[in-house]
């Protein structure tokens, strides 16, 4: 201020004023401004927010329904459900996938493949906010480390669930399949709701066969969560309802024993109660640990078996077409008996081939220099292939075709098994339609032994040979014996449908059993040696089915070929042959001669099931590991 200027008091007062009022003005509008905003928040969208905080902190959580059990016929447990602490991680919780990954690997001992396994289920589609596991079955000092460190890792969490597993291992993984995870085609196709919180559905076999049964019903629970998603208390809980046990007719002692006798070969045996259809054993060896699929296989451990030259992945009961060999004569005799192209009592001369119309092409019987005079018991008691060439010409593939349709061939006739393969019925028409010629006179001789075009599955010729020891009439082959739980048996299995098989003449099927029953116990029968001594009889067919086809003139030498290339040995039966309580049916792959090596095999099945397993006996100890079956000599003897 100059020299001589008195101050303005007034102004400066004036001034102040000002700014107070500015200030005044300015703080009411803030004022006005966070009332309006607490009135907009607390008043007007109260219900709003308050719905979205009681969603932060109660959640719903499905709970996963215990999986039915599955027993055999004596409720010895098959399949159960097995306690076990995982790992789990929930990736839209996680901040940093890296970084957690490398502290869990710090913390349990997490190995490279299970982050590989773990990366592939983070791209495969799944729901949103559900667990992904890392690891499985950890042991208590494994759950102490994650509970030291657990406030480090968000969206990580402990988690005990029930996993499936197969006490009999390899025993039972192709008749009861497995569990495994759910995966992105089998997410669209399951029901959300029903499926909320389960990871696992059945893949194969049984499992999937009858997983609506086996499922059970979901359940919920309330619980109350932090911030950081965890579950602090359970405010309400629905439970869930455990899917059905299942009994089924399978004898693990009989499956056992089905093992035993193929150890150390390629094969199958299928084992069926012919009154009720129920299948007593299904084995296909070599098998695999069904186990190792349930919560993930290693990259390692499934090429092992999917690259195996022996295929253990492969069902060869269900799955496995081959050529029936002369396993199918006995039906061949009903179609020509019935179609009245063939009589008991009509003879013909095996020279030891047959020629159509008498020359062009022989087609050699299995005995060098032939069997002479046979009629059709003889034919079939000695597995004549002369005798069966020319009733084959004479009745055609449309007879043919008609009557062993009539026994299941060409189509998948079981009632509740899953992935049997229905083999190959040929026919004129679908030889014109497949390989586009007409049918020849040699194909319908090629086809009354079984070579040829046809093919079938060992659980095929174990059903028609259930339906001859039945005398025509059908029970599809079945696993279900009983469901134990909210539905009923009848509920669960589907229903019959197929036809009985009736003749013009009943007393041919009383025929044809007694020359399957010459097979065995006849002076010239092919099965002899397998049926010595038997303390029943025993109605039963030999067959060899060729892997490759032998030049006019060129004779099978089992030493100078590969063992791959060698015949494969088939024998059908069924015993009591008066009231049949099972039918068998057994194929060695490359095994040689039908009666020399499968034979003596469904004989041993036979023994076992009538002898001592129906004979009083306890139940054996079925927690020995299998042992090593005694080797078969391999030889090459009948047709």
């Amino acid at each position: 201020m100059p020299w001589g200027e008195f101050k303005d008091t007034a102004a400066e007062r004036r001034l102040f004023q000002r700014r107070v009022l500015v200030a005044l003005v300015v703080m009411l509008a803030m004022l006005g401004i966070l009332v309006t905003r607490l009135y907009y928040l607390q008043i007007l969208n109260h219900d709003n927010f308050t719905t979205l905080s009681e969603k932060n902190r109660v959640q719903v959580q499905p709970m996963a329904p215990p999986r039915g059990l599955i027993y055999d016929r004596n409720d010895v447990l098959l399949a159960e459900n097995r306690p076990v602490f995982s790992v789990t991680v929930v990736p839209e919780r996680v901040p940093d996938m890296d970084a957690t990954l490398d502290q869990l690997q710090r913390i349990l001992d997490i190995s490279d493949e299970d982050i590989e396994r773990f990366n592939r289920r983070l791209d495969e589609y799944r729901r949103p906010f559900s667990a992904v596991p890392l690891s499985y079955d950890l042991d208590e000092a494994a759950i102490a480390r994650m509970a030291v460190h657990r406030y480090e890792l968000p969206g990580v969490e402990v988690e005990a669930e029930l996993v499936r597993y197969y006490p009999y291992a390899e025993l039972t993984s192709h008749a009861l399949g497995y569990v495994g995870r759910i995966n992105r085609d089998e997410l669209r196709k399951l029901d959300p709701t029903d499926y909320a919180g389960t990871n696992y559905v059945g893949k194969s076999g049984v499992e999937r066969f009858y997983e609506d049964a086996l499922h059970g019903q979901v359940g919920y629970q309330h619980v109350e969560t932090n911030a950081r998603g965890r579950t602090l208390r359970v405010l309400e809980q629905q439970n869930p309802v455990p899917g059905d046990d299942l009994r089924l007719h399978m004898d693990i002692r009989l499956q056992r024993e089905a093992f035993h006798l193929l150890e150390g070969r390629r094969g199958a045996i299928v084992a069926i109660e012919p009154k009720t259809g129920g299948v007593l054993a299904l084995a296909s060896v070599p098998g695999f640990d069904a186990n190792l699929f349930v919560t993930g296989i290693g990259v390692e451990q499934y090429r092992a078996l999917s690259e195996s030259p022996d295929k253990p992945l492969f069902n060869r009961a269900l799955r496995g077409q081959y050529p029936p060999g002369s396993t199918i004569k006995p039906m061949m005799a009903v179609a020509g008996l019935d179609s009245d192209h063939t009589t008991w009592e009509r003879t013909i001369w095996d020279p030891g081939y047959y020629q159509i119309d008498g020359k062009g092409r022989r087609y050699r019987d299995w005995k060098w220099g032939g069997h002479g005079w046979v009629d059709l018991k003889s034919a079939i008691a000695e597995s004549c292939d002369t005798y069966f060439y020319d009733l084959g010409e004479r009745m055609g593939i449309d007879v043919m075709h008609e009557y062993l349709d009539q026994f299941g061939f060409g189509k998948d006739t079981s009632l509740d098994i899953s992935g049997a393969q229905a083999g190959l019925l040929p026919s004129s028409q679908w030889k014109r339609a497949v390989r586009n010629a007409p049918w020849y006179p040699g194909d319908s001789v090629n086809m009354s032994i079984g070579q040829g075009f046809m093919l079938a599955t060992p659980l095929q010729l174990a059903t028609a040979t259930a339906v001859v020891a039945n005398h025509g009439t059908w029970a599809q082959p079945r696993m279900l014996k009983d469901a134990i739980g909210a539905e009923s048996t009848d509920e669960v299995m589907p229903k019959e449908t197929h036809q009985d098989l009736n003749l013009k003449r009943e007393q041919d099927w009383d025929h044809v059993v007694e020359s399957m029953e010459a097979v065995m116990h006849g002076p010239h029968g092919t099965g002899r040696k397998a049926g010595a001594d038997a303390a029943y009889r025993i109605a039963g067919k030999s067959g060899t089915a060729q892997v490759f086809s032998l030049a006019e003139g060129e004779e099978y030498d089992a030493d100078e070929i590969k063992e791959r290339l060698r015949d494969h040995a088939l024998f059908v039966a069924f015993a009591p042959a008066d009231d049949p309580k099972i039918a068998v049916a057994v194929i060695v792959e490359n095994g040689g001669g039908g009666s020399s090596t499968a034979a003596p095999l469904a004989r041993k099945m036979m023994d076992a099931w009538l002898l001592d397993m129906n004979a009083g006996e306890e139940p054996a100890d079925t927690d020995k590991p299998i042992v090593a079956g005694q080797s078969e000599e391999e030889s090459r003897s009948d047709g």
